[in-house]
């Protein structure tokens, strides 16, 4: 069972490695995933043992339900720091000979007191559970600052160097920074935001003959939905009068109308066209398209990349180690001789300027961008993993049929068994009646193509019995007391059949490209049909567009080595492998790896499962979120190069904000210290510290900002 949370209190890449290790001793939680991008930590959890009461104060942090309390950290923050500012302003003008340190006391101790009043709570109530993080090392910076500088006006009058104007510019300016930051993380999940505000709000029912406008969430299944032009499909549906092109580009990105008549399905937040159409409601609530999709977006933007396990790492011991520096350097400067005022002022500045806040915000604003974009491109990723993944692909794998197929086969021909192995029975139609009646049990997308062909041929299809289905090979059963197999020609050679009455059909089949099943009654061969599936229009510019990326496509697939070969040739394709089976398709991923698997991500789950990144075609309606680690949400094979673009451009912006990160610190604390003072007069001060120290976490969220233009 899963949970998410809404996480109070958490600031910087320490709160996320302790609230983590917090979470994962909670009696219950199986796994624990936090996010400082949004706030939230999603839990794994046992519901027979886990108690979410337990949450409601661990480790200093206060979680409560996702989504139950209003966030407004944007409005108090904007109060607090234009507060700061004009009392750190107010206390500058005071200590630049206007003579006032006791006024300047009073005004600075408002700002450190009042305006970074979180600093101090945060502080304190991570004290009582021995713990210490971003908020501890700004509390300690400016109350030593403030408090060193009152015991230096009492002790010493107002001759003495003070530091009031220091801890108040702190405090403004790292409440600027908090705002830019928290400003710039809400931008960066603005694409959820963009999907919710285009949910429609109410929908036209007719019920009892009448119709009347209702809210959205008090539609059922079965209902009757009126949509007019203009309007948004309340939900998932069928049309069932009235004719009219939709607007799916929300969803699928596909800015081209889609035509709609009666028996096709709408999707429900999607816009009507022109015309006026009737729909009945299909799928309501969280179970529609729509629904289905805002949640794989926030599950993904909540989860983690691999890569942060080693932001974690260090953030477990990142405050701890700064406190010890602060310390050493308090210690070291007083031991050297540099006076109290020089060695309080170079620990003050070490508490400040360290604060890991662009260390913990370096991958998860990425994630959040990237997903985000994904989602706006019809590309809805399973989690941050499989974007981590993308990046390291140096083949992608297809699938042909309704990959670079349309997945629309349709039977073309009919023969009939001649000479030797062949029993001189059925003609075309009887040979078409006996497949066409164990292909009315299969699910094969074959099968649709054998049973349209029957249909328009005016073919009677009998009942078959004993139906038994070997994957990627065959079918067989009893059609009229016969005993009737339909598959490939390898499936029926194992079975003992003899085919050479088929082997001139195939062979001209074959050089068409077209895929063909053989057929046999009581171990004789007695038929082959024929089928074709155009190549999509878009297959060509697909492989071509991943060959610009460095990427090679490989064609993997169980249909014969004819048809294979003719869409791998159309498509630009170099590699290939044709009658596979699923468990060879398998193999043949894996030792492809790094690779993505494209495919329909239902027959070939076993195959998306193996690849180190499975990517299935959704079809618009029913994703297969569940069965991928990506999903296409339109059938155009080119958005798989998008999403391999995507997935670098997002490993490269965490690589770039964590080296910024990790650079900052490494070169900020020793020029904190004063380790340098021997060899250049330049100092960092407490002030320049926080200016400094916000500055890397605007800079980390606004470079991961750039992924929504990706």
């Amino acid at each position: 069972m899963r949970e998410i949370f809404d996480v109070k209190g958490m600031h910087c890449a320490s709160c996320v490695a302790r609230l983590t290790t917090a979470l994962e001793e909670v009696a219950g939680v199986e796994e624990a995933q936090v996010n400082l991008a949004t706030e939230s930590a999603v839990l794994k959890v046992d519901p027979a043992t886990f108690d979410a009461r337990a949450l409601e104060s661990l480790a200093g942090f206060r979680l409560v339900p996702h989504g139950t309390e209003p966030r407004n950290e944007l409005a108090a923050l904007s109060r607090d720091m234009v507060l700061a500012i004009a009392a750190g302003a107010v206390v500058m003008v005071l200590s630049m000979g206007f003579e006032s340190p006791w006024a300047a006391a009073a005004v600075s101790l408002f700002a450190v007191g009042w305006c970074g009043r979180q600093f101090t709570v945060g502080a304190v109530r991570l004290l009582r559970v021995r713990a210490a993080d971003m908020n501890t090392l700004i509390a300690l910076g400016t109350w030593t600052a403030w408090v060193t500088s009152f015991l230096l006006l009492l002790l010493g009058g107002a001759g003495q160097p003070l530091w009031f104007d220091s801890a108040a510019m702190i405090v403004a300016l790292v409440l600027v920074g908090r705002f830019l930051e928290a400003r710039s993380k809400a931008r960066a999940g603005e694409a959820v935001r963009a999907l919710l505000q285009r949910a429609p709000e109410t929908a036209a029912v007719i019920r009892d003959g009448e119709e009347q406008r209702m809210p959205v969430a008090q539609v059922r299944a079965g209902d009757l939905c009126r949509v007019r032009p203009g309007e948004r499909v309340p939900v998932d549906g069928e049309v069932v009068e009235g004719d009219t092109s939709m607007d799916e580009s929300l969803l699928t990105g596909e800015s081209l109308p889609v035509d709609k008549t009666v028996g096709d399905r709408v999707i429900g937040a999607t816009i009507n066209g022109a015309g006026t159409i009737v729909m009945r409601a299909k799928r309501v609530g969280h179970r529609t398209a729509f629904a289905r999709i805002v949640q794989a977006v926030e599950q993904a933007q909540n989860s983690r990349a691999p890569v942060q396990d080693l932001v974690d790492k260090i953030a477990a011991v990142f405050v701890p180690v700064v406190l010890g520096i602060a310390l050493a350097t308090l210690g070291g400067w007083l031991l050297a001789g540099g006076g109290a005022e020089r060695a309080v002022m170079h620990a003050v500045t070490v508490l400040i300027i360290a604060c890991p806040c662009a260390m913990g915000l370096a991958t998860p604003t990425a994630i959040v961008a990237a997903v985000g974009r994904g989602a706006q491109k019809g590309l809805l990723f399973r989690d941050a993993r499989a974007l981590q993944a993308l990046a390291g692909v140096e083949r992608v794998a297809f699938d042909k049929t309704g990959t670079l197929t349309e997945g629309n086969p349709r039977l073309e021909a009919v023969h009939v068994a001649t000479g030797p192995g062949s029993d001189g029975g059925p003609d075309e139609a009887g040979v078409l009646a006996l497949a066409a009646a164990l292909e009315a049990k299969s699910e094969h997308p074959l099968a649709r193509a054998v049973l349209s062909g029957a249909a328009e041929r005016g073919v009677e299809v009998p009942e078959a019995s004993g139906f038994r289905a070997h994957a990627g090979r065959g079918i067989l059963g009893t059609v009229a007391g016969h005993e009737v197999r339909v598959g490939s020609f390898r499936f029926l050679e194992e079975q003992g059949v003899d085919l050479a009455g088929l082997h001139e059909a195939a062979e001209s089949e074959r050089s068409a490209g077209r895929t063909f099943l053989a057929v046999s009654r009581d171990g004789n061969a007695v038929g082959l049909l024929a089928v074709g599936d155009r190549l999509r229009p878009e297959s060509p510019e697909a492989v071509a567009r991943l060959k610009e990326l460095g990427v090679e496509s490989v064609l993997l697939s169980g249909d014969t080595e004819g048809a294979v070969r003719s869409a791998a040739d159309a498509a630009g394709i170099q590699r290939m492998r044709a009658e596979l089976l699923p468990e060879e398709k398998v193999d043949a991923v894996s030792a492809l790896a790094p690779a993505a698997m494209v495919g329909d991500g239902l027959n070939d789950a076993p195959a998306l499962a193996a690849a180190d990144v499975g990517i299935a075609m959704g079809a618009g309606t029913d994703v297969a979120i569940e069965s991928a680690d990506v999903t296409l949400l339109k059938n155009d094979p080119r958005a798989v190069a998008d999403a391999v673009a995507l997935g670098r451009a997002a490993v490269r912006t965490i690589r770039w904000n964590l080296f910024w990160a990790f650079f900052y610190n490494v070169a900020a604390i020793p020029l904190a210290a004063g380790v340098f003072a021997s060899i250049t007069d330049w100092t960092v001060t407490p002030t320049l510290a926080a200016g400094a120290m916000a500055l890397s976490s605007v800079t980390v969220v606004t470079n991961s900002l750039r992924l929504r233009r990706a």
